[in-house]
């Protein structure tokens, strides 16, 4: 069996790798010969934290003497620390808030122009925001809207202070999931180590709401505390009080990002569940989530001072033609068919295949709320159904969106087959994109090079940590 401390530091030394990398010339995002020894190392420091992740997982979830969830929470703290320095990596949507926060600071709307429009195409800030991004106006809730003024009025254009305030932001967002995962954990019966291990400590987290600040920290982090707190009213004894603080916090995390209103129907329906059941009940229980979550939008509105413009964006995202969601795949078919028949139809199928994702998306969410409101799947289980339905069949599907369903999951998913498959699917999306996304489009080359370099150096690291477990067994094998 691996030492559970000496996996720790294999992926610390992985983490320390790809930062002093990134920090030593941050990775151009179009990689260049000169480059390649950079790159090849921060592949290999990313393949060193995931395969340090994935032989801990085999210790806390079979070992005797395996670690306790303090022991993880400081894992956590060592391997993110030097995340806090580097550059941002995996993705460039923090050019995007900061952009969006600088157009409310100057008095105008996020929600009704672009970066290139509202700060002009010559602009420090939006020279660095996404192509995809510049024209498009804010997709975000008033709760992220007020972040990003307030960020960009404190800071002052200085995209140092801005990129370290968004870290600061993001890490905030982590820590209410790192507070609320023992408690859902204990909701659902799960033991909280593993669920640690498996929904906080993963490098996905790592990857994209440390070093990648993504705005899904703080959505997930205000979701899972709101629905620890609604859950733990409902128990044996009724609190209302903390029950409405409960869905306070899940309306903000909507108002970040809108699929946090999915926790809402879990929490409604395990009202109505409470109340004895029922059409009726469940009725009167929706529409006090809805109202909820209506009054929050509407005081971060007039706060923030951003008004109700975000109501109108919401679909952004859906701009994006993403080839990770299986909607688009529809479309990529068909399209390419009839391309080689002189017909252009890949955007019109697409749009068929989201309506049929949409259609999905709404007929599994009912089939969810209705076994949750008979008792025939968990509370937390709902939630991470639910929100893989989301995912799976949404428009737009992004590596860090399977953080949305896969941390409920890690809260109550057995031991087998199913635990495994998460694993496993989280593995493969930590490997997916390189440390700094970019066009890579005739670098192929030198992309594919790095990770080899960067497996040769985790398979000879396995090997090691390999060899020593073998050592170490046999040293204390009783003699014969």
């Amino acid at each position: 069996m691996y030492r559970a401390n000496q996996l720790r530091w294999v992926g610390f030394v992985g983490v320390l790798v790809l930062t002093a990398a990134t920090l030593a010339g941050e990775l151009p995002s179009e990689p260049w010969p000169a480059a390649m020894p950079m790159l090849a190392a921060a592949v290999a420091g990313m393949g060193l934290l995931v395969l340090a992740w994935t032989l801990l997982g085999r210790v806390v979830t079979g070992a005797a003497d395996a670690p306790d969830s303090r022991w993880l929470r400081w894992t956590l703290v060592l391997w993110g620390g030097p995340l806090l320095v580097a550059p941002p990596l995996f993705s460039e949507d923090v050019y995007s808030y900061l952009a969006q926060g600088e157009i409310a600071a100057r008095g105008l709307d996020p929600y009704a122009a672009g970066p290139a429009e509202a700060l002009g195409p010559s602009s420090a800030i939006t020279e660095r925001v996404s192509d995809y991004w510049s024209e498009a106006p804010s997709p975000y809730g008033p709760v992220f809207g007020g972040f990003q003024r307030g960020i960009a009025e404190i800071t002052e254009e200085n995209v140092v202070a801005s990129v370290l305030a968004y870290r600061l932001v993001a890490v905030a967002g982590l820590a209410l999931i790192v507070w609320a995962v023992p408690r859902l954990a204990d909701v659902a019966g799960a033991r909280a180590p593993v669920a640690l291990w498996l929904g906080v400590l993963n490098p996905l987290v790592l990857w994209h709401f440390v070093a990648g600040m993504h705005n899904d920290s703080l959505m997930i982090g205000l979701m899972l505390a709101g629905t620890a707190f609604a859950l733990q009213a409902l128990g044996e004894r009724f609190d209302p009080a903390r029950l409405a603080l409960g869905v306070a916090l899940i309306a903000a995390g909507a108002s970040v990002k809108l699929p946090a209103v999915v926790a809402l129907a879990v929490v409604g329906t395990a009202l109505a569940r409470r109340r004895g059941g029922g059409p009726v009940r469940l009725a009167g229980s929706g529409a006090a989530m809805v109202l909820a979550v209506l009054l929050v939008a509407a005081v971060g509105s007039l706060l923030s001072g951003l008004g109700f413009g975000w109501l109108g964006t919401l679909g952004t995202s859906g701009g994006v033609n993403s080839w990770m969601a299986p909607t688009n795949w529809f479309g990529f078919l068909t399209g390419g068919i009839g391309s080689l028949f002189g017909a252009q139809i890949t955007q019109t199928m697409i749009g068929v295949g989201r309506i049929i994702g949409y259609v999905l998306i709404v007929s599994g969410l009912i089939v969810v709320i209705r076994r949750q409101l008979q008792g025939r799947i968990p509370d937390v289980a709902a939630l991470g159904a639910m929100l893989g339905l989301v995912v799976v069949f949404g428009p737009v599907v992004q590596p860090w969106y399977v953080l949305w369903a896969a941390i409920p999951f890690a809260l109550c998913l057995p031991s087998g087959r199913a635990r495994t498959a998460l694993a496993a699917a989280l593995t493969i999306f930590s490997v997916l994109i390189p440390p700094l996304a970019g066009d890579f489009t005739g670098k192929v080359g030198e992309l594919v090079l790095a990770y080899v370099v960067g497996l040769l150096v985790v398979g000879g690291c396995f090997a090691f940590l390999r060899a020593s477990s073998r050592h170490e067994t046999t040293e204390v094998s009783p003699r014969r």
